[in-house]
């Protein structure tokens, strides 16, 4: 594949954090593929947008626009994942195909018990007591230079309960049967919690696999940046050509 076959790539950061989440994945990137990330609505340079599951998928429909129009490669973590597989149900012709990354977990039922309770109770807590929480957080785990652009940018807190009250209830596996493009679910191993549906996920979709991250965790591309980025960047070369 050359670089002018390359597909575009776009990444769809994770709850409360922004397009700075991928800061490592795209400089890496960036000379093999068109990239770019988003800042879904509510998160980021958007945070004063009111957030819907509609004008989030609307956002990645701009961004694979502005890499030229043609199908690209989605790549979501978390609530991005989710987000990315409505924009698959969506915009079929605008997906070349989906990375799934922390977001292959049944979002109905009783797996989104705790999820709700935690969607109630931060609004309740401080956003400069979270914030701080956050950094503290980010920073004693991960090198500065991983997690510095995602500092920068700020956290959504504000939006959390309205984004992941869309999302759950909303997804399980019927939602990768209704996926066109080939998927890539790209789980940290230690992510016990949104690897516990990917073997279903998998097996609902024809042309699915699954590929672990060593050691990482939910953050596997805070955990293991370089590892997570091959992956990508495998997944996206091996893509059939454009018809």
């Amino acid at each position: 594949m050359t670089t002018a076959d390359a597909p575009p790539i776009v990444f769809v950061h994770g709850t409360r954090f922004s397009a700075g989440q991928w800061s490592t994945q795209l400089a890496a990137l960036r000379e093999d593929f068109p990239v770019t990330a988003v800042d879904l609505p509510g998160h980021g340079a958007r945070s004063a947008q009111p957030w819907s599951m509609t004008a989030a998928t609307e956002v990645i429909a701009a961004a694979v626009d502005s890499l030229g129009g043609e199908p690209a490669v989605v790549v979501g973590h978390s609530l991005g994942g989710y987000v990315s597989l409505e924009f698959a149900r969506r915009c079929p012709e605008r997906l070349r195909g989906l990375v799934l990354a922390g977001a292959s977990a049944s979002t109905r039922g009783p797996w989104a018990a705790p999820y709700r309770w935690v969607a109630g109770l931060v609004p309740r807590i401080s956003a400069d007591r979270l914030t701080r929480w956050n950094d503290r957080l980010l920073l004693r785990q991960y090198p500065r230079d991983v997690v510095e652009a995602t500092i920068r940018s700020g956290y959504a807190f504000h939006t959390l309960s309205a984004a992941w009250g869309e999302v759950l209830g909303r997804f399980d596996t019927d939602a990768l049967r209704q996926v066109a493009a080939p998927v890539l679910i790209l789980n940290g191993e230690k992510d016990t919690v949104f690897r516990s549906g990917e073997a279903d996920f998998a097996r609902a979709h024809p042309d699915a696999r699954i590929e672990l991250i060593p050691r990482a965790g939910h953050l596997a591309n805070f955990d293991a940046p370089d590892a997570f980025t091959d992956a990508v960047r495998r997944f996206a070369r091996g893509l059939p050509a454009a018809g």
